[in-house]
């Protein structure tokens, strides 16, 4: 039966049963009397959704820590699914294209029983703000939530910042399940007195924290778990100590393992060393702090806000930085300037180029991105994106590291009445074989 259920009027057909959501109420009328109709609280007649549902939120990083959660609980020898921007997996298996951060409220049941009916222990979710608000996670009992942090974004939907934040927390008060925090953020830190609540941090000493670390050439880290917090104090020692190794760049990337880690550490309470063994076999994500090439090191990444960039930039403090990055048309513009702003206080070159348009002209986005950039003593303005990175990758000094931010791993570019193919690392992998 459930083939048959579908929230797009465009799609019914005989036997179709009609899902009526928030978003498709006004199409109602559409209907015909024969078409039978549920409500959103008769999903679960419908579709199994019994089983352990991790979602991660937070401004940025869901896609890393989720990706790193499910890649050690796979090790671990869990069965394991998971949902995000990259798309969908099961055990290592792609099932689903790139899609939506978090898809429709149908879709995502539909991906959940599906799960269920691999044997999958653990269901690992990014959420969106949009998919919050939206209520597309309605009716779905949370094993755990886990946030990474908050910072402006999205206003082009949420109108304003404390819209924005109101919707993150919303849905980590809700329900009694665990909640991994991150203490070192100004609203994270908000939720520390909440019942089952679970943090972490570099800065701030909490429930899991870091006594020592090093950034060169990868993460070092060692890791200390109060143990009384996990229900395991023994004899007399306080903490439950280990060491990370990975090959990952960057503070956020400590913070984002440091999330995967405490996460599992919560829903699984095995030994804070075992699991540290099965985070070094994670090596990251695509487009997110990705190492193109080495020598020249060209690193592409996700980045296209203002704090995401700073983080990134961070990674590179020892080094001059050439960075191509623009920003997406038809999104939030307030950024716009204050991107350029940021990327005038950290990079030695800057490359303002086209992102995904989509509507709006290239050229405008590009102007408004130079504002907080215009007293720069090296800023080109090139609308092409390839012949951008062409010219970062030719004028780049050989101990120099070059930043490709804002696409990731996307692999089209956007305009007003079409699309291209176009990936940034493949441009660069391209450009470097000429």
């Amino acid at each position: 039966m459930k083939k048959f259920i579908t929230d797009d009027t465009r799609k019914i057909c005989k036997d179709s049963i009609f899902l009526i959501t928030p978003q498709n109420e006004k199409f109602l009328n559409n209907l015909t009397s024969s078409i039978k109709t549920i409500h959103r609280e008769d999903l679960s007649q419908y579709f199994n959704t019994n089983i352990k549902i991790i979602g991660i939120t937070g401004t940025n990083g869901k896609t890393t820590i989720s990706a790193a959660i499910y890649s050690m609980l796979l090790d671990m020898g869990y069965s394991v699914a998971l949902l995000g921007t990259r798309g969908m997996f099961i055990n290592d298996k792609k099932m689903k294209e790139k899609g939506l951060t978090t898809p429709s409220l149908l879709e995502l049941y539909h991906n959940i029983d599906m799960a269920v009916e691999c044997g999958c222990d653990y269901f690992i979710m990014e959420v969106s703000s949009h998919a919050i608000k939206q209520e597309r996670i309605f009716g779905l009992e949370f094993h755990a939530k886990v946030l990474s942090n908050i910072t402006s974004d999205h206003l082009d939907f949420h109108k304003t910042l404390d819209d924005y934040i109101q919707t993150k927390m919303d849905f980590l008060k809700s329900g009694n399940c665990p909640k991994i925090i991150n203490f070192d953020d100004t609203h994270g830190s908000a939720l520390r007195f909440f019942p089952n609540v679970f943090g972490y941090g570099v800065e701030n000493k909490s429930h899991f924290f870091v006594s020592a670390y090093s950034l060169k050439d990868g993460i070092f880290a060692r890791l200390n778990a109060l143990r009384e917090r996990f229900g395991n104090q023994k004899n007399d020692e306080k903490y439950e100590e280990s060491d990370i190794n990975s090959s990952l760049f960057g503070m956020f990337n400590l913070y984002n393992l440091m999330a995967a880690i405490l996460t599992i550490k919560v829903i699984s309470n095995r030994d804070l060393s075992e699991i540290c063994e099965f985070c070094a076999n994670f090596g990251g994500v695509s487009g997110r702090m990705e190492v193109v090439s080495k020598k020249p090191l060209i690193i592409v990444d996700f980045a296209h806000t203002t704090d995401g960039m700073i983080k990134v930039f961070e990674s590179f403090k020892d080094k001059n930085i050439s960075v191509v990055f623009g920003a997406g048309g038809d999104r939030d513009s307030t950024k716009r300037e204050k991107m350029g702003h940021c990327a005038s206080l950290y990079a030695d070159k800057i490359y303002i180029t086209s992102d995904n348009p989509r509507s709006e002209n290239p050229e405008k986005i590009i102007q408004e991105i130079a504002k907080g950039a215009n007293n720069h003593q090296s800023l080109q303005l090139i609308v092409d994106r390839k012949e951008a990175i062409k010219l970062a990758i030719s004028e780049l000094p050989d101990d120099w590291v070059l930043l490709i931010l804002g696409k990731g791993d996307e692999n089209v570019q956007i305009f007003k009445d079409y699309e291209i193919h176009f990936s940034d690392k493949e441009c660069v992998l391209e450009l470097l074989s000429l």
